[in-house]
């Protein structure tokens, strides 16, 4: 196995076309339009977005390959958000997303950062379930006005300390309308 693979690692500009491969591979799978200008701005610009201390950005790679992406930016305050959470389909449900959220939020403690926010497209259920078991909390919601994807996407947020209540408080439900828990020490 070769030093990078399925590993998270701190990303560079020099990797923002292998990301951007990546994100075009899930926009086909979904069978959304893919058009990079519009849909990964953030990217083309990633000094500016990801650079520290402004932001940071991961990968996974297998093989030499972008396989895994996510990024993170530091916004108003104590907060920051969280970005291009993506990942191949067959590495799916392995813990490799949960390794890439882990990631921001070591890079947020480390940064002074106590609150993460992120938008998802409402059609990225496996993520939700895993936004969900991390203790991100739905918040709400909001539709991309001239979209060609017609994306509709949903807010979470979580403390990045999971000992800090989130917003919704006790009693918040997720799209499921189960309860919502901090995650169990370990989990």
């Amino acid at each position: 196995m070769e030093a990078d693979d399925l590993g998270v690692v701190p990303a560079h500009a020099p990797d923002v076309p292998g990301v951007i491969d990546l994100i075009a591979r899930v926009f086909a799978e979904y069978r959304f339009v893919w058009d990079p200008l519009t849909e990964v701005p953030d990217l083309l610009a990633f000094d500016r977005h990801y650079r520290g201390p402004r932001g940071a950005f991961f990968v996974v790679r297998r093989k030499g390959r972008v396989v895994g992406s996510v990024g993170v930016e530091r916004g108003a305050g104590a907060t920051a958000e969280l970005h291009r959470l993506y990942l191949d389909a067959d590495l799916r449900g392995q813990g490799r997303g949960r390794a890439l959220v882990e990631a921001v939020l070591g890079w947020c403690r480390a940064s002074g950062i106590a609150h993460l926010v992120l938008w998802s497209d409402t059609r990225f259920d496996q993520a939700h379930a895993l936004y969900e078991r991390m203790g991100f909390r739905r918040t709400g919601a909001r539709d991309l006005p001239d979209d060609p994807n017609q994306t509709r996407e949903y807010r979470y947020e979580r403390p990045v300390d999971p000992a800090v209540e989130a917003p919704g408080g006790p009693g918040a439900t997720g799209p499921s309308g189960r309860p919502l828990r901090s995650p169990r020490p370990g989990a």
